[in-house]
């Protein structure tokens, strides 16, 4: 079983799938906390009426990354609850080495796009002003770069000759409630292989 702790800075819907997922047995895990970087992110409302350990860290002075006394900050929680891997849940900032180097191939992130199209922010929002015909969204190993760790999962989704950038993250996100529970237990089960970029799934 996954010792999981998930760290996010918004409403938390990915988390809540990962909730749901463990309580229909999709996926054998325990979420042991869940840390913020937004003091009134409701991601933590989701996890105090659960009864999950809620914690908000103030990761300043940086504004896009986790390094310095918030990532020590983040390090000791995750200590203190037995944390084994973590799931990025809308955490918008990107992970450096102390937690890279304590987590190797145990930190997975969910991205609304089919990467390597369209890293960053507002993903949804790129691939229809680019025109694309097929967008979708991706669970793939956190590594040093910005949406550019190894590939677990990929869902596809088409983008609509009318739609606008809200009804298509929209569609992007349901295939993200799927997709991720899916990935964690996949890693549950130690069914995934890394060799190189490529992830293979036994």
């Amino acid at each position: 079983m996954l010792r999981l702790a998930v760290l996010g800075s918004g409403k938390g819907s990915n988390f809540q799938a990962i909730l749901d997922a463990i309580d229909s047995g999709r996926l054998t895990a325990q979420v042991v906390c869940v840390i913020s970087d937004v003091a009134d992110a409701f991601i933590l409302e989701r996890a105090r009426r659960r009864g999950i350990p809620a914690h908000f860290v103030d990761c300043s002075p940086f504004k896009t990354k986790l390094d310095g006394e918030g990532e020590r900050k983040v390090l000791s929680i995750l200590d203190d609850y037995g944390a084994d891997t973590i799931a990025l849940a809308g955490f918008m900032r990107i992970i450096k080495a102390g937690l890279l180097n304590r987590y190797p191939m145990r930190i997975l992130n969910i991205h609304p796009s089919l990467l390597p199209a369209f890293p960053g922010l507002q993903a949804w929002k790129q691939a229809l002003e680019y025109g694309v015909k097929i967008t979708g969204c991706t669970v793939h190993f956190v590594d040093s770069g910005m949406d550019t760790g190894p590939i677990i999962l990929q869902r596809s989704v088409p983008v609509l000759e009318n739609d606008t950038p809200e009804a298509l993250h929209a569609r992007i996100q349901r295939e993200e409630h799927i997709a991720y529970p899916e990935a964690l237990q996949l890693l549950s089960q130690n069914r995934l292989r890394i060799e190189g970029r490529r992830v293979r799934i036994l």
